[in-house]
């Protein structure tokens, strides 16, 4: 299975397992907001403008309302079997948001830990973690060089005082994706890290 499959299975397992009205890192959204997302996401590109552009936001967010009203069962069916025309596409549209949705389910728990390392999902993840990054850091004032442990880095933002992040794969890709429930290492000049940490990180 692709990392993506896995880890859309993973996640309705969890969902299922915790139930609909589990907290999420998505700001107020339980898990029953955020499986309604992800539900509309592949099944009603209607919605696809308001997801992004905030002029289209009510749209959005009255079918995702809507979703959310399915009953439980239901709307995690539909989670868990993708419409088939996103069979050749999901590595590519799916694999960092699925991860990233499974962890905003694990990371909402109190007791959460970071999972077991896994070399394929970390390999995958490594190779889309550049855009993001670069996208998420564009504004800030210093550089940004994310570090995983064997050495690899990706320099997200070219900048003097620059900061130095160190963490395994998951970790940098959470963070990047403006989660501060991570397990990571800032290095460089105090008022750098510091400006770093405050920056908008949202995707």
């Amino acid at each position: 299975m692709s990392v993506a499959r896995d880890e859309r299975k993973a996640l309705v397992d969890l969902m299922t397992e915790l139930g609909p009205d589990a907290p999420t890192l998505c700001g107020t959204w339980t898990n029953r907001d955020l499986a309604a997302h992800l539900a509309i996401r592949e099944r009603r590109p209607d919605t696809a403008p308001g997801i992004l552009l905030k002029p289209f936001a009510k749209w959005a967010e009255k079918v995702q309302g809507d979703y959310a009203h399915k009953a439980w069962g239901e709307l995690l069916d539909l989670v868990r079997t993708p419409p088939f025309w996103i069979q050749p596409l999901d590595s590519y549209i799916n694999t960092t948001e699925y991860f990233v949705h499974h962890e905003d389910v694990r990371r909402a728990q109190a007791d959460w830990e970071p999972r077991p390392y896994d070399g394929k999902r970390e390999h995958v993840l490594w190779k889309f973690l550049p855009f993001t990054a670069k996208f998420t850091y564009k504004s800030s004032p210093v550089g940004v060089t994310l570090v995983r442990p064997d050495g690899e880095h990706i320099v997200a933002k070219p900048g003097a005082n620059g900061v130095v992040i160190t963490g395994e794969v998951a970790e940098l890709v959470m963070l990047a994706f403006g989660r501060d429930q991570v397990r990571v290492e800032y290095s460089g000049d105090p008022d750098a890290v510091e400006r770093v940490r405050s920056l908008n990180r949202s995707v």
